[in-house]
């Protein structure tokens, strides 16, 4: 789809909001063996991971206005598409069973399937993943992203990540800290020839405490594929997810920057940005800073911490109104 020096946009997507999908959904998880069931992540089925409030359209809007030169788009789902979307040759929709094995379908769990992203038939080599909630905020600069060996990251400003040993009662990006410290300081360890990496580790690198911040993620394929093939368990792991556990966490939104930091692949960058939650935005300023700083922030991410809203909640109402404010032009995605 794309020649080698454009750069795709690889975005997930799904409508939580489906009565057919939602039934789908409810069937495998009253499906689940006690196992499986104590394994859940906190939040790991809530509406929030799922719910549509229609992220996908402003964000199209905006990568078009901040990203004009991208390369292809290709829109990962479920065997949905939006009610919106107009067939276009720049844009390709990739249903699940073109990625993932028919034995390991359905999943429910996104870390589950970005790890299968990069192996989308003619992708770029650069390529951004984001998750639909994520949008580009000011012009996008290559050099802000990309650089001559690999890609820039950023943290969070979330607290940092206290404790070595994987927990049930932690979030997603808490245990996939713990996770990669573990992973990455056991290939430190001298390992006999026959079992020697290809790449080998930089031996100034130290594990951080903190986790990375929920942005566009600057890819590169050959990366993933190398990343994949060393840690290869890692994958297989967590793309035995149907629902996301704590105890096999995303490995995209943690262990790919942070084992291309300790192996000079990547670098740390303060891009701008602001994170939105919707739970809490009728009590805060986050809107209005979103409002006055659009245009600056390289990135801000919107997430969905209503777990409890219905139909014409003001807080969606609220951040769909302030999003049409900002971004009121349609994209050419749009019908």
């Amino acid at each position: 789809m794309s020649d080698r020096s454009s750069v795709d946009v690889v975005y997930l997507w799904v409508d939580g909001n489906d009565a057919q999908w939602r039934q789908k959904r409810q069937r495998h998880f009253n499906a689940l063996n006690n196992e499986s069931f104590e394994a859940l992540a906190p939040h790991s089925n809530v509406e929030g991971r799922y719910r549509n409030n229609d992220e996908l359209r402003f964000s199209l809007r905006a990568l078009e206005k901040f990203f004009p030169e991208h390369g292809h788009i290709y829109l990962v789902t479920d065997g949905q598409a939006p009610s919106w979307l107009k067939p276009s040759q720049q844009l390709t929709l990739i249903d699940h069973r073109e990625l993932i094995p028919s034995e390991a379908l359905p999943t429910f769990d996104s870390s589950n399937i970005e790890s299968y992203i990069h192996h989308i038939p003619g992708l770029s080599e650069r390529y951004f993943y984001l998750n639909d909630d994520v949008f580009f905020g000011a012009p996008v600069r290559m050099e802000d992203w990309f650089s001559a060996t690999g890609v820039y990251v950023s943290w969070s400003e979330d607290p940092e990540v206290t404790g070595e040993h994987m927990d049930a009662q932690s979030n997603s990006l808490e245990n996939a800290s713990r996770l990669s410290k573990a992973w990455l300081e056991n290939k430190a360890q001298p390992l006999p020839a026959s079992e020697a990496h290809s790449r080998p580790l930089d031996p100034t690198y130290r594990h951080t405490r903190r986790t990375f911040s929920h942005s566009p993620r600057p890819m590169l394929k050959s990366m993933l594929l190398e990343l994949e093939r060393d840690a290869l368990s890692m994958f297989e792991s967590v793309r035995s997810n149907v629902f996301r556990t704590w105890n096999r966490p995303t490995i995209i939104s943690d262990f790919v920057p942070r084992w291309a930091l300790a192996h000079g692949l990547a670098e740390l960058k303060a891009h701008s940005h602001l994170y939105i939650s919707t739970g809490t935005c009728l009590d805060s300023t986050e809107l209005s800073d979103l409002q006055q700083q659009f245009g600056k922030l390289d990135f801000f991410c919107i997430n969905d911490t209503t777990d409890d809203a219905h139909t014409d909640d003001p807080r969606h109402l609220l951040i769909q109104s302030t999003l049409a404010t900002i971004l009121p032009d349609p994209s050419s995605h749009e019908g």
